[in-house]
């Protein structure tokens, strides 16, 4: 008997010891203040997740709970693509998150997501951001399977810090190369969930996303020549001598690139010019950004007053300041300083040509909503690309039209196009947005956002 009640104790201690521990966690964690941000009223939560104590990798979160009665809204995990481009400086800083860089200070974001749920942002892979490892190898031949389980564990050991959210409505987004990070991410999660039921997961969306290496990325030919972007003539040998899905493997394969889709490629960017902005042909480009690329001299030049092209700028002298980094509980290690997109990464570049599109098909078949939406004024990954691999996924499901192509508001002004299928598969169009299209038109992506995380239609009229 003695023995039974020591061993009690023994449990007692250890389980209080776990408890203090995770306390402890929670509070270090703990944003009090974001300098020169406004005064708000929720809670900022930033720091590390060991994913591999082995090889000391370490994933950077920062979490901001909902608006307004945090315990009654879902759980969003935002990430950014590239592969290598930081959720925090882009998803959060320039995107959806609650605050935007001005000078030497922070603005509310009107548009923020957090007015509909809980956001949590995750720079991953390993190398991007602020998340680092100890072994510098580990920034070397990362693919998406290893990105994948990585991620998984982070969510695994999240949890444990924030065990009130884990039964909370769980829902991923993210763009572009998201388009292979969040489903692959769910599947894993579908995998877990059919011997723990760890995951309360309800639904993805995926913004501009890469799905189908050479359907996405050979619309981009269409989209230039019908926006008036390129040449009749360099429209036909951007289709018939080489594309760009041969162009890229060519690049990425390591082997010289082949005289034709090199003279095909000069003429492209020559007739595009780099002062047009690629992932949004519409806005204005950052002059002193394009500039300071060729070292010339910068002038001064009028922008768009409600979108700030220079906002990227404005995030990397932002959480370069030590300040900044030390109320983040962030740190800098094997660089020198903070970066919107990794230089010390090396990604399987290869892996993009992996089609995600038949794991987006496993989801749906699982019962798992999906949300495919195109910035429409994108050319990166343009919408003809996404709209015609939806479109061919609900034909090889049988999914039948439940809401037949038509457009969508915002306020008093179309937001967008959608079609929907089987009431389980959308795809819809932002009206005027870029590949990064919170930034560029936060109204209309919040009206989406919250049709989305509500399972609801968008709306038909205004």
């Amino acid at each position: 008997m003695r023995k039974m009640r020591t061993f009690k104790c023994m449990i007692c201690i250890i389980l209080l010891a776990s408890f203090f521990q995770l306390c402890i966690s929670f509070k270090e964690d703990k944003i009090t203040e974001l300098p020169g941000q406004p005064p708000v009223s929720f809670q900022q939560f930033s720091g590390y997740v060991t994913v591999d104590e082995k090889n000391k990798k370490f994933l950077f979160y920062y979490f901001v709970e909902a608006q307004i009665d945090p315990s009654t809204k879902p759980l969003v995990l935002w990430l950014n693509g590239g592969p290598g481009c930081s959720s925090l400086g882009v998803g959060a800083l320039s995107e959806n998150g609650p605050f935007r860089p001005s000078g030497d200070v922070l603005v509310r974001n009107e548009c923020s997501w957090n007015r509909e749920a809980n956001m949590l942002y995750l720079e991953s892979p390993i190398g991007v951001g602020f998340s680092y490892s100890a072994d510098f190898s580990s920034y070397h031949g990362v693919s998406d399977k290893i990105t994948a389980r990585d991620n998984l564990m982070f969510l695994r050991k999240w949890f444990v810090k924030f065990p009130q959210y884990i039964n909370t409505s769980l829902f991923m987004t993210g763009e572009s190369y998201a388009g292979h990070y969040i489903p692959q991410l769910a599947e894993l999660m579908l995998e877990v969930n059919k011997k723990e039921k760890l995951f309360n997961l309800k639904g993805i969306a995926i913004g501009n996303p890469v799905l189908e290496f050479a359907t996405d990325l050979n619309s981009r030919a269409e989209y230039f020549w019908s926006h008036g972007l390129i040449s009749d003539n360099t429209y036909e040998l951007f289709t018939s001598a080489c594309n760009y899905s041969r162009y890229v493997s060519e690049y990425y394969r390591g082997s010289s690139v082949s005289p034709i889709c090199y003279r095909v490629m000069n003429l492209v960017s020559k007739e595009t010019s780099r002062f047009v902005d690629k992932y949004d042909v519409t806005l204005d480009v950052c002059i002193s950004s394009v500039l300071s690329q060729s070292k010339a001299l910068l002038t001064p030049q009028q922008v768009s007053e409600s979108v700030d092209v220079c906002v990227e700028d404005k995030t990397v002298n932002y959480l370069n300041r030590r300040d900044v980094q030390k109320a983040l509980h962030a740190r800098l290690v094997g660089v020198s300083k903070w970066l919107v997109c990794s230089e010390v990464l090396d990604y399987e570049l290869l892996d993009i040509e992996i089609p995600t599109i038949k794991i987006v098909g496993k989801l749906v078949e699982a019962g798992l909503p999906v949300l495919v939406y195109s910035g429409d004024q994108d050319s990166v990954i343009p919408l003809t690309g996404s709209r015609r691999l939806v479109h061919g996924l609900a034909q090889n499901l049988r999914l039948n039209t439940t809401t037949p192509y038509r457009v969508w508001f915002a306020g008093m002004q179309v937001g967008g196009w959608t079609q929907v299928y089987g009431d389980i598969l959308t795809f819809a169009t932002i009206r005027g947005a870029a590949h990064e299209a919170p930034f560029s038109q936060p109204e209309r992506s919040l009206v989406l956002f919250k049709a989305f995380l509500g399972g609801r239609d968008l709306p038909e009229t205004f």
